[in-house]
């Protein structure tokens, strides 16, 4: 048995937001490109992701958010939610399959499958709230996967786990308060959106750093402030809100991570899977726009996940 899945879809690559946005087809290209350069390939248990259902997408969306996304979806062109986040005829498609990931993974996991998995897929999620796409984001991917876990499959506590240099706004958004659930987050500050900083819930431990932090000071943060947090909640299962984007070579953000950075924190987080929950990790792609450092990256991580 091939102990993590790689969990992707053809329709992931049709989304594109035109040729200047960041958030382009070739990132999955590039993970891709790198994992074969790498020889990665036979590790793995390769899925095609499954489009998420509407009783899915509402466990932390509101059928509004659901039907106008549905209804603004374009035939031809490219329509613009906000200036940083539009729409393609293949967008709504895509949104889709990057939900249904999560929670083919979930179901996986608990039949006994797979131990782990990683999603490459885009759109990303973290910052789509109940009732709004915004940061390049339309469902919220790593939402839908958690709910569905607690909801489906009646685990009683999961934890979510993001170093994206940007706040997974969204995410807080849909558990704030849920005591089933705990976020631990790291994010440069102050930075879009602009959030995470004024009062977080109790069970959201969100960490700023400041432009220019780097590895040691995000793993100290990790090490002192998340482990214990995770020790204490004891989570039965763990998702990753993947974003690359902290990484030094990425100009979107000014935070300086290394890929040993990646390899560090994905260690840790799979030291308290190993504790607590059955080694279970749903990993989901979400930032990292400089392609060579962002498939390095994905590799390094990945390679945690494996254990090679």
């Amino acid at each position: 048995m091939n102990s993590t899945a790689f969990i992707t879809h053809r329709d992931c690559y049709l989304h594109d937001m035109g040729s200047y946005h960041p958030e382009s087809p070739a990132r999955l290209s590039a993970i891709s490109d790198q994992m074969i350069a790498q020889g990665l390939d036979h590790y793995f248990a390769h899925h095609d992701a499954p489009l998420a259902t509407f009783e899915q997408l509402l466990r932390v969306h509101s059928a509004s958010h659901l039907e106008h996304l549905k209804r603004s979806s374009p035939t031809l062109g490219v329509i613009h939610l906000d200036p940083d986040t539009a729409m393609n005829p293949h967008t709504f498609q895509a949104a889709l399959r990057s939900a249904g990931a999560g929670v083919m993974a979930v179901d996986l996991m608990m039949a006994g499958e797979i131990r782990n998995a990683f999603c490459a897929v885009r759109p990303p999620g973290h910052h789509a709230e109940r009732s709004t796409a915004m940061g390049f984001c339309f469902f919220n991917n790593i939402a839908v996967a958690a709910a569905h876990a607690l909801k489906a499959h009646g685990l009683a506590r999961v934890a979510i786990v993001d170093f994206d240099v940007h706040h997974g706004n969204g995410t807080e958004a849909c558990f704030h308060d849920n005591d089933q659930v705990l976020m631990v987050s790291t994010f440069q500050h102050p930075f879009y959106p602009y959030c995470g900083t004024e009062n977080p819930a109790p069970n959201m431990v969100n960490v700023p750093l400041p432009g220019g932090a780097d590895g040691a000071e995000f793993r100290r943060v990790v090490e002192e402030i998340w482990m214990p947090r995770l020790r204490e909640f004891k989570p039965e299962m763990i998702f990753i809100s993947a974003g690359f984007d902290a990484h030094y070579e990425d100009d979107l953000g000014g935070l300086k991570l290394l890929e040993k950075d990646y390899t560090w924190v994905t260690e840790q987080v799979k030291t308290i899977a190993d504790e607590t929950a059955q080694g279970r990790i749903v990993s989901m792609l979400e930032g990292g726009y400089v392609l060579s450092a962002l498939a390095r990256s994905v590799v390094a991580h990945i390679k945690v996940l494996t254990g090679i």
